[in-house]
């Protein structure tokens, strides 16, 4: 998309293939190279750049698993389903993922920065998946899963703080700071 907006438009839907009729009420059918416009021929490198985009941006494992692909979208697709799996495995790995996240709970011994770093990667694994959680929720999730010691601040924090606007970053700023004042007492 920040290369040119068009080009995501390839890749999800396919490369433009210039057409014409064989006659006045014939079928449709693909132009040769030599009867391609100027228009035509702009629209069709667009698929090339895409694909030179995607190609220097994997490694040589990817590379090779993609270099037989004619197109952006079959690149895109290889490597979607080759990363992310078929939709099976990505709705399997959405549900492992949600019960992850569902009976997530901080460790007795465990920092506040260690907690959000695990809970950051369920969160992030999920929306790369394309599951994603509120923020809102998430800030309450945090707060729920902290242990019975940190009742009080847990109680503070709801009643002093707006959780539909409270950040992720506030909170865990927060959190960070009543950790360090408990530590030091």
């Amino acid at each position: 998309m920040a290369e040119d907006s068009e080009l995501w438009e390839i890749i999800c839907d396919g490369p433009h293939v210039p057409i014409k009729k064989l006659e006045e009420t014939g079928p449709m059918v693909p132009k040769g190279r030599k009867e391609y416009s100027d228009i035509d021929r702009k629209a069709v490198e667009k698929n090339y750049r895409a694909k030179k985009i995607l190609m220097c941006g994997i490694g040589p494992d990817e590379y090779n698993r993609v270099s037989v692909c004619d197109t952006a979208k079959e690149i895109y697709e290889d490597l979607q389903t080759a990363h992310e799996g078929t939709t099976h495995v990505k709705q399997s790995k959405i549900d492992m993922l949600t019960i992850e996240y569902e009976l997530f709970r901080m460790k007795d011994d465990e920092s506040i920065q260690d907690m959000h770093t695990r809970f950051t990667s369920i969160i992030n694994e999920l929306h790369s998946l394309g599951d994603v959680i509120p923020k809102n929720k998430l800030v309450r999730k945090i707060l729920s899963v902290l242990p019975g010691s940190w009742e009080i601040k847990v109680n503070a924090i709801t009643e002093a703080k707006d959780l539909q606007i409270l950040t992720m970053d506030e909170l865990i700023g927060n959190l960070k700071t009543y950790e360090m004042k408990r530590k030091k007492d």
